[in-house]
């Protein structure tokens, strides 16, 4: 994946749980007081968002499935993170249980064909996703998306690449916009 060719005309896709925000291992973020962002998670978002046209998070949130959560309680967390992270396009979630199999539930591309109705102008060709799961990497390439994973101690051999961290991904980005 070469970076030069990034520039306003392409989409950057994020997943939310491990990638902007901690994640809670066995359990949700059911509330914006367990919502904790990830080191430098913000100054990438911004760092990003001087790069890529549109910013968009795709999360799968199957607490709202499981009844653990509710609808509400996830607008309120999406909400904070707005305000928070004013550079975020849109926020799409699934709440749907894995088993359902919903198109809407990453790997199925359904919150990438939401984002395209939403948003006509976004090129799946000219989209990179990030995440920090299989899921995610799936999803990417369903889509015909460049994908990146997150990771600090593995790698992911079908990803185009693999940074430590969202920073790190955002910092090479910006850099090779520079060269």
């Amino acid at each position: 994946m070469d970076f030069k060719n990034i520039n306003s005309s392409w989409t950057l896709f994020l997943d939310r749980d491990g990638v902007i925000n901690q994640r809670i291992v066995g359990g949700y973020i059911e509330h914006v007081s367990d919502f904790h962002f990830l080191p430098h998670v913000q100054e990438a978002i911004a760092l990003c968002k001087q790069v890529f046209g549109k910013i968009i998070v795709v999360t799968n949130q199957q607490g709202i499935g499981k009844g653990i959560m509710t609808e509400e309680q996830l607008t309120a967390i999406h909400n904070h993170l707005r305000v928070q992270v004013p550079e975020i396009d849109c926020i799409y979630h699934s709440p749907y249980l894995a088993g359902e199999n919903s198109i809407m539930r990453k790997p199925n591309i359904g919150m990438a064909m939401a984002a395209k109705n939403d948003f006509p102008e976004i090129d799946f060709q000219k989209s990179v996703m990030v995440g920090d799961s299989q899921s995610d990497i799936e999803f990417g390439k369903n889509a015909g998306m460049k994908t990146v994973f997150i990771s600090d101690t593995a790698t992911y051999s079908s990803a185009d690449k693999v940074f430590p961290t969202l920073f790190d991904f955002a910092l090479t980005i910006k850099l090779k916009k520079m060269q």
